[in-house]
């Protein structure tokens, strides 16, 4: 480069991983944190996640964020929000591969094929 400087210290652009859409019904407040079931919500068919966190200060969102990637056997980081931070239906967004991510999300939500 004209600089001095070669590409050495620089990191290529991440390329822009496949990501799934999951409608999300959430239930905070609940006993212990259960991934599974149908809610017709509106946003589409939902998951039903149900976290001990209250709904309060985005516990609950964060709490089902996290339950959602477990359970989809995902990092956290590849599970982040992206409509209704402060409704019980939420969509988030699933990194990954949508093959695999759309057979666990069918698994849970309408029960094994």
């Amino acid at each position: 480069m004209a600089n001095g400087q070669g590409t050495a210290g620089r990191r290529a652009p991440r390329a822009e991983q496949p990501a799934v859409s999951v409608a999300v019904r959430v239930r905070p407040g609940a006993g212990r944190t259960r991934v599974g079931g149908h809610y017709p919500g509106p946003h589409g068919p939902a998951l039903i996640v149900a976290v001990g966190a209250p709904a309060v200060d985005g516990k609950a969102t964060e709490a089902v964020r996290r339950a959602l990637a477990e359970a989809l056997g995902l990092r956290p980081a590849e599970v982040t929000l992206r409509l209704g931070a402060t409704s019980r239906d939420k969509v988030f967004t699933a990194a990954g591969d949508p093959a695999l991510i759309t057979r666990r999300l069918t698994a849970l939500r309408d029960g094994p094929a």
